[in-house]
């Protein structure tokens, strides 16, 4: 096992390497004077001098992208061009937040969407099945700015059960979670259904009600268990997608996560604040998936790590 979390980590460099690499090109070659968002429109040519050598704007990009790789390698992020605070320093304060609201969003999807995927499976062409598949695709189809206003008006301005935006108590969490795992959770109940239909189409399962084993013993242990290695696949990729994600719902609530930080970087043309952030979700991306393909030996005991 420790072996084969190392050939993976091994494997993640050079994607983390390109991911470096585009960031730091992209952001460098953006329209627009970087000095000049820093110091104001009316900034004189002396202090915009001083802006480039402070940032090492002044310099070549492959000796900017050296200098940056060497910091990067001691663990040195840089320093925001807008706070003058250390970018790691950033990151803790407003990752977490994102962190927070993204595992609350992937419990709500796997709370509804695997039980629901599971009682569409179970009656096939049913009106319980036809209705689960309906709001599956509603869930898809919805835009999240969209549900998110919504939510606001139904739950908070008009019936007042939760806080309008902001982040303090539990209460806060619920529309933002919902809001942002509800693509999710139809995504995940249409992939339960679809893989649980086809495993409970199998042979063995045909021989274990013939071998009159109870039907929940059938489906819970035999069938659903066989059928949740590409749900967990799905999952992982999706909470991923959510830790980079979450821009428009942070938005939309005022959390004060991740994506809010980057958008007003970005707009600030704040380069170590952008390539930090970046830098961070490719990570978590990479040991989410890490994380899935260790799960896989627990749910099916074929899978082996040699």
């Amino acid at each position: 096992m420790s072996a084969y979390i190392l050939r993976r980590l091994l494997i993640a460099l050079p994607t983390l390497f390109g991911v470096v690499v585009l960031v730091f090109l992209m952001v460098r070659l953006a329209p627009g004077d970087p000095a000049v968002l820093l110091a104001g429109e009316f900034a004189t040519p002396e202090t915009l001098e001083a802006i480039r050598a402070r940032y090492g704007l002044d310099r070549s990009l492959p000796e900017q992208f050296l200098i940056y790789l060497g910091a990067l390698l001691r663990g040195d992020l840089g320093e925001s061009a807008r706070s003058r605070r250390p970018v790691l320093e950033e990151l803790a304060t407003y990752f977490p937040n994102t962190l927070e609201l993204a595992a609350a969003a992937i419990l709500v999807a796997l709370l509804l969407g695997v039980p629901l995927g599971v009682l569409a499976a179970l009656r096939p062409g049913s009106g319980l099945d036809l209705g689960v598949m309906v709001l599956a695709l509603l869930g898809v189809s919805m835009p999240v700015f969209w549900f998110g206003l919504l939510a606001i008006l139904i739950f908070s301005v008009g019936l007042g059960w939760f806080p309008v935006a902001g982040k303090g108590t539990l209460a806060h969490l619920v529309l933002p979670a919902v809001t942002l795992g509800v693509n999710a959770t139809a995504l995940l109940a249409r992939m339960t259904r679809g893989t649980l239909l086809e495993v409970l189409s199998q042979d063995y399962i045909r021989t274990a009600r013939a071998k009159g084993l109870a039907e929940r013993v059938v489906i819970f242990k035999h069938a659903l268990r066989n059928a949740l290695i590409p749900v967990v696949t799905v999952a992982g990729l999706e909470f991923g997608s959510l830790l980079s994600g979450a821009v428009i719902t942070e938005t939309i609530f005022a959390w004060p996560g991740l994506g809010q930080l980057l958008v007003g970087s970005i707009l600030a043309r704040d380069y170590p604040v952008v390539q930090g952030a970046v830098l961070l979700v490719a990570v978590s991306f990479v040991l989410v998936n890490l994380l899935v393909d260790l799960l896989y030996a627990w749910i099916d005991p074929r899978v082996r790590y040699d």
